[in-house]
């Protein structure tokens, strides 16, 4: 099984596993979360991450007029912009989440990544970034949890409530103003295709753009009390709500600044603070605010749900159809897995991307 690990054979074997395995879509969708220890600054001192293999554009990049490295900001009109938070609990899936995107774009420089840090007592995540990809254009911003440290609820579990999940709320407010359009990645997934792919796709009127989920049993994500308020319930009328995960979306930010869409999930943010409409994390109030007004993109853009439930984290499988990224939503992370020799198959693809330390192969 060791070519499994050669992404040279990872169609052949995500074939394989759509045909001899069941499919992801008999299982309740699962929202990314952070379930491991939380790692001290001691720790993340020892991080060892190997630099990335040098990424160049392809000869089809030339006509694309990028601005040389050292002179390309961040309103160059050219650049594909993508938004990740950077934290202790994640790190190494960050690190391989960048990794991946840069291994299969055509055009890795083109690419400008925005960072998302919980205020500056992680500012020495960006010398370790800067170690590890010498040549990525990036910029970390802090993000600061007072902002929603009054919003949050409880949830079913207390991963959910850490404030840098909502993070991804404020992307307009903490990015330029230049900054119109962005891809927002979790950290727990790999790009295995050419990220500009994702970026292309026309967003017609929407706000947002993400794979829709219509087999999900919808009301599952409210509570009773929600579904037996007239009022409430009604903000659906008129809508086909489908369940979406939040952990790949394309925003464009110029329509959520124009309308202020921050401020309508503030709005339902406040309303489960009394009324206790739903139990998971920051996912909730993006389908009050948006199911059934997206933009549908493929579901090969987010094969979610590869770290299993929220309690096991039992191995699952691919969805049919063809894959450009996985996805590990779920309680388990492909990393824990593998460092305690109990990997699910599909954790091989991940670690073909894994910067920490060593390699398994």
């Amino acid at each position: 099984m060791l070519w499994i690990m050669k992404f040279s054979g990872f169609f052949s074997f995500a074939m394989f596993m759509i045909i001899l395995s069941p499919s992801l879509q008999s299982f309740h969708p699962a929202e990314a979360i952070r379930s491991s220890p939380l790692l001290t600054k001691t720790k993340i001192n020892r991080f060892s991450f190997r630099k990335s293999s040098p990424f160049r554009n392809s000869d089809q990049c030339s006509s694309i007029p990028i601005s040389g490295e050292q002179n390309s900001t961040v309103c160059d009109p050219f650049l594909v912009h993508i938004a990740i938070t950077l934290d202790f609990e994640y790190l190494r899936g960050s690190i391989a989440a960048v990794n991946s995107i840069l291994q299969r774009s055509l055009c890795p420089n083109s690419i400008f990544f925005h960072f998302i840090i919980s205020n500056a007592k992680n500012s020495n995540l960006e010398s370790l970034v800067e170690s590890t990809f010498p040549e990525l254009k990036f910029k970390v911003y802090s993000f600061n949890p007072e902002i929603v440290k009054n919003l949050i609820s409880t949830s079913l579990r207390q991963a959910l409530e850490q404030p840098l999940n909502y993070a991804r709320n404020y992307l307009a407010e903490i990015l330029e103003d230049c900054v119109n359009r962005v891809i927002y990645l979790d950290s727990d997934l790999v790009v295995v295709d050419d990220i500009s792919k994702l970026w292309s796709y026309n967003l017609d009127s929407r706000v947002i753009g993400v794979p829709e989920y219509c087999h999900a049993n919808f009301s599952n994500y409210f509570t009773t009390s929600f579904w037996s308020n007239t009022r409430l319930a009604g903000t659906f009328k008129g809508r086909r709500p489908c369940y979406f995960n939040t952990g790949v979306m394309v925003l464009d930010l110029f329509k959520w600044r124009k309308e202020n869409y921050t401020k309508r999930i503030e709005k339902w943010m406040e309303i489960q603070k009394s009324d206790r409409i739903y139990e998971l994390g920051s996912l909730p109030p993006f389908l009050l605010v948006f199911a059934g007004h997206v933009a549908p993109i493929e579901h090969r853009w987010n094969q979610h749900g590869l770290g299993g439930d929220n309690v096991r984290g039992n191995c699952r499988d691919l969805h049919p159809g063809p894959v450009s990224l996985l996805h590990w939503s779920g309680s388990a992370k492909p990393w824990f897995r593998l460092d305690s020799k109990r990997p699910c198959p599909l954790d091989s693809l991940w670690a073909q991307y894994d910067l920490y330390g060593h390699s398994y192969s």
